[in-house]
Parts: structure tokens; sequence; C-alpha cells
């Protein structure tokens, strides 16, 4: 799922495009499909849910220990198949450890993306995962210096608040204008400085 069709990159592009004429600082967006695999969410709850089952059955039945091994293995690969789905797999994580992989691999971006390369540290990255349905701006240090944590907060509340009503596209293109302003704002446009990044949005595969 990658939230935006073709036409919607184009707009998405154009809007990069167009705050970057007004300043120095370098803008990215990037969607992910999830920033985790989160592999072993399926196999920590069918293992929990196998060491308790056979307990019933050793206290208030005869049924041989064989038996009850079998059974408990089976109960074991059933619930790793039926939890293996994607999107099941997301639910079954705390929103703590989701929100702390979209900050990881938001991180990971920014560097993947070379915006830590930008001249004056003025790069800034939006990142929207969507199994996680969690956002993240993350401003290089100059950037970080002058705009206080507060504003980009309220950048991405806003962005996540359109992608819930399903206005991704609204949402990103109202994030790139608002993320420009705050860079035009203290890093005006260089004449001898050339946007090298670049503006097209990124959609990564998944994990």
């Amino acid at each position: 799922m990658t939230l935006v069709a073709e036409d919607d990159r184009r707009r998405i592009a154009a809007a990069i495009t167009e705050a970057e004429r007004k300043t120095s600082g370098e803008i990215v967006a990037v969607i992910a499909p999830e920033s985790a695999s989160y592999l072993h969410g399926p196999f920590l709850w069918a293992a929990l849910a196998a060491l308790a089952m056979p307990w019933p059955f050793v206290f208030f039945t005869w049924w041989p220990i064989e038996r009850i091994y079998l059974l408990q293995l089976a109960v074991f690969a059933a619930l790793v198949i039926l939890l293996m789905p994607r999107s099941v797999r997301v639910a079954l994580v705390s929103k703590s450890l989701k929100r702390a992989r979209v900050h990881r691999r938001a991180m990971e971006q920014f560097l993947a993306q070379n915006l830590h390369t930008t001249v004056g540290r003025t790069g800034v990255l939006i990142y929207v995962s969507v199994g996680e349905r969690c956002a993240e701006i993350v401003a290089d240090a100059a950037i970080h210096e002058k705009v206080a944590e507060g504003v980009w907060e309220a950048i991405v509340a806003d962005l996540t608040r359109a992608i819930g009503r399903g206005e991704a596209t609204d949402g990103f293109v109202r994030t790139i204008d608002a993320v420009g302003g705050h860079l035009a704002r203290h890093f005006p446009p260089d004449p001898g400085q050339a946007h090298v990044l670049s503006n097209h949005l990124i959609v990564l595969p998944h994990v």
C-alpha cells in the first residue's frame, strides 16, 4: 500500500520543487509500507499459548504425555500460521514499539537519502510508515536549532489526520508547504547553491 497514485506522486514532487524554490534547504518525502517485519510477534504469542495449553490436560485428563506434546506442537504451528499475515503481525505489537521502529527507520532513511550531506545541514525528511499509521519529520542540526520540536509534531499530527481521512496527497502537500515555510524563514535561497537531492516521492519496498 503506497497511499498515493502516480498522478498524486507528481503533485507531491511539484510541491517539493516549489517549496525548495524559496529556500536553500532540501526536502525529501518517503513512504514505507511498514518500518519493520515484526516476525517475532507470531512466534512469541504462539509460544506463550503453546506453553500454557498442556496444563489443563495434565491435571484434568488421563491423556498420555505424548498426545499432549503433539497437541502442543499443533497449537504452536497453527497459531504461527494464523498470526503471520502482515496486518496481523503489526496489530500484535505495542504502540511504543511501533513508534520506536518508525523512528529508527526514519533515521535510517535520513542517512540513506543523503540528507545529512546537505550544505549547511538544512535537510528535512518527511517519513510516513503505512503499516504503523505513523509519520515523522526528521530535521538536520541547523534546522533543529531554529525550529522547536513542537512545531514538527503539530505538522505531523495534521498529516496523520489527513491520511486517516483518506486525503494523503493533500496532507503531504500541506506538510511540504509548512516545512518549506519554516525553511524559507530561516534559510533563504542561495543562487550559488543548487538543489541536488531528488524531489520525487520515494516509495520503499516491504521490509
